[in-house]
């Protein structure tokens, strides 16, 4: 049974995540559909890339990706599907992708070219889902586009490393649901410049300088629990392997998080200096 994921910046209360849905079972019956994510912030880029990059290799390879952002067609934004990491993504050429095509080398890319069969002011539901239903079924990307060889790239998710080789310059990548600072700097790139070394991480008003594994590994369960550090910043390596400021227990709604207590943002600079 093919798997057709979905994530979108659609949101809960309109039409338009359900009529994709009806749409792909209106394509393929027995089609598993998944909803990644329909919360991703109104045209942002990076955070759907970010959460692209961290769930997609969670699911088998095979598995057909529909990315709904920013996915209106124009001359500088056009539609493509492609074939990375053994699975196919299907979105606008936007920058969406850069995470994972940092790691990985597309296997195929085409640009999508059977919009003079459709007519559409919904891209999402009438051409990706036309695609993913092609690609379900067992078809080539030759069959729906021209081939080429790049996708565009976003700077943002690059840090910068001086020719020193002191220090490294990142921002912050996404804000997780629990106020958590996601930055651009990988715990391979850190372990690269670092070599072992101390270092002093400042994010607007915030320093570190240690990173832990996990969360808890910053708490002393030694001590009472009345005692323990709820509300202590930590910097981690997060699941997907990058650095993650963070609040013990945070709660953006009430005690509040590293984003609002820090005053990060995405885009705020997050930088590394290395003794």
């Amino acid at each position: 049974m093919a798997i057709i994921t979905l994530t979108t910046d659609f949101g809960e209360k309109d039409h338009f995540a359900g009529a994709v849905k009806g749409a792909i079972y209106s394509e393929l019956e027995t089609v598993k559909i998944v909803d990644i994510s329909h919360s991703v912030a109104p045209f942002h880029i990076t955070e759907a890339s970010y959460i692209i990059k961290n769930a997609y290799k969670s699911f088998p390879e095979g598995t057909i990706h529909i990315i709904g952002i920013d996915s209106e067609l124009t001359p500088e934004n056009r539609h493509i599907a492609l074939k990375l990491d053994g699975h196919y993504f299907i979105c606008a050429n936007n920058g969406i992708l850069s995470l994972i095509a940092s790691e990985f080398v597309p296997e195929k890319i085409v640009e999508i070219n059977i919009h003079n069969k459709v007519d559409t002011n919904f891209p999402v539901l009438d051409v990706f889902v036309k695609v993913a239903g092609h690609l379900a079924r067992g078809g080539t990307l030759e069959v729906i586009g021209k081939t080429i060889t790049k996708i565009k790239q976003l700077k943002e998710t690059e840090p910068y490393c001086n020719t020193e080789q002191n220090q490294i310059k990142g921002n912050v990548l996404y804000i997780d649901n629990y106020g958590n600072v996601i930055t651009n700097i990988t715990r391979k790139l850190f372990d690269k410049i670092g070599k072992g070394r101390n270092f002093v991480m400042r994010a607007r008003t915030a320093t570190f300088t240690e990173i832990f594994e996990t969360y808890s590994d910053a708490i002393n369960f030694n001590v009472e629990k009345v005692n323990r550090e709820d509300g202590k910043k930590l910097a981690i390596f997060n699941s997907g392997g990058y650095i993650e400021l963070a609040i013990y227990k945070s709660n953006p709604s009430t005690v509040g998080s590293a984003s609002s207590l820090f005053g990060l943002e995405w885009r705020d600079t997050v930088t590394i200096n290395f003794d």
